[in-house]
């Protein structure tokens, strides 16, 4: 019997190896794994490129991963936010490396990635220092950047509810990274608030099919005022 749910975050992470690219699902708080993260500062990996939107807020969760020196590398379109006064010290003290990607490229490089694309041509970052060292192509009278796909070893994701077969959904704008993620990654680990039985789920909800995720971990919602949809 197919079976994808595991009984708790230690035994979902333990095979993270050290040196591995690790894609973090989230945009802000919504979709964020914290869950996940937290677990991963557990289990120990060290040597790590993580691929996130942001570099992390405050002093929690990817802050807080950060905070422990593992992390190598951070590739991500929003490095610097109010509240990223982690991040901005160990970048200042090159203690880890930055590779900034806009957003919608960051996107499509892990769509690539997951759709088996070589690459792709895109405009944004012409003429800046975001295209230094990438081919550049004329196509019908525009410049364009030759960006390659992004792929991971592991991706960690929150989505609303699935089934043992790995069936995801998620939760309005709590989406966000987390399809793309899933299909760029030789492994992908999800939280679950909610356990559907098998069938439950209507094939027109489901965002990401089971064949994209290896490993579920149920969890239990949190809601605080300032973060009231974790």
């Amino acid at each position: 019997m197919l079976n994808k749910i595991v009984d708790s975050i230690a035994l979902a992470l333990k095979d993270i190896a050290d040196g591995a690219t690790i894609l973090i699902s989230g945009f802000g708080s919504a979709g964020f794994p914290d869950e996940l993260v937290e677990g991963l500062i557990v289990q120990g990996a060290t040597d790590l490129t993580v691929v996130c939107n942001n570099a992390g807020n405050s002093d929690r969760g990817l802050a807080a991963l950060l905070t422990t020196g593992r992390v190598r590398k951070i590739i991500c379109s929003y490095p610097r936010q109010a509240n990223s006064h982690i991040f901005n010290d160990l970048y200042r003290r090159g203690q880890i490396e930055l590779e900034l990607v806009p957003q919608g490229t960051l996107a499509e490089r892990l769509r690539a990635a997951g759709a088996g694309i070589g690459g792709f041509f895109c405009p944004t970052g012409y003429g800046t220092e975001l295209a230094k060292g990438k081919e550049t192509r004329l196509i019908d009278g525009r410049w364009y950047v030759y960006e390659t796909p992004l792929y991971g070893d592991v991706a960690l994701i929150k989505a609303e509810s699935g089934d043992r077969w790995g069936n995801l959904n998620y939760r309005m704008a709590a989406r966000n990274f987390a399809p793309v993620m899933a299909t760029a990654a030789k492994q992908t680990i999800a939280t679950v608030f909610e356990v559907k039985a098998l069938g439950e789920m209507d094939p027109e909800s489901i965002i990401t099919p089971g064949i994209y995720v290896d490993k579920v971990v149920p969890i239990t919602r949190v809601k605080t005022a300032a973060d009231p949809v974790r």
